[in-house]
């Protein structure tokens, strides 16, 4: 009769798993390095009346995917920021008007003093 050996129950390696959470560290470093958030406070136009008195400067954007014009006039996103002063500004979405587009232009008009920025549906 042959004779077996007995069990021996072999020391768990703990070099997988400290892989496994290595990696998993860098991945998340990684992905949280190359996302921006940013808050952008909305404004959004409803019917009614005001107890704010109107301001006196107000302008008029239009924004569409390829275009941008204020008062009329067609201008870059690099220079309508320079181009209003304080008051108000309704901002006029096109149809084809991507969220990055709208997000690029508050942020360019979020730094002045004594401007208001509203969205019109």
């Amino acid at each position: 009769m042959r004779r077996t050996a007995p069990f021996v129950r072999r020391r768990m390696s703990m070099t997988p798993l400290i892989d496994v959470i290595f990696l998993l560290l860098l991945f998340f470093m990684l992905s949280s390095t190359f996302s921006r958030f940013a808050e952008i406070e909305l404004i959004n136009a409803t019917a009614g009346v005001a107890d704010v008195p109107e301001p006196a400067d107000r302008v008029f954007l239009q924004l569409g995917s390829q275009r941008l014009i204020l008062n009329g006039t067609v201008t870059t996103l690099d220079e309508v920021a320079s181009q209003i002063g304080t008051g108000q500004v309704l901002v006029s979405l096109d149809t084809d008007t991507s969220a990055q587009r709208l997000v690029d232009l508050l942020v360019r008009l979020r730094g002045q003093d004594g401007l208001t920025v509203t969205v019109l549906e």
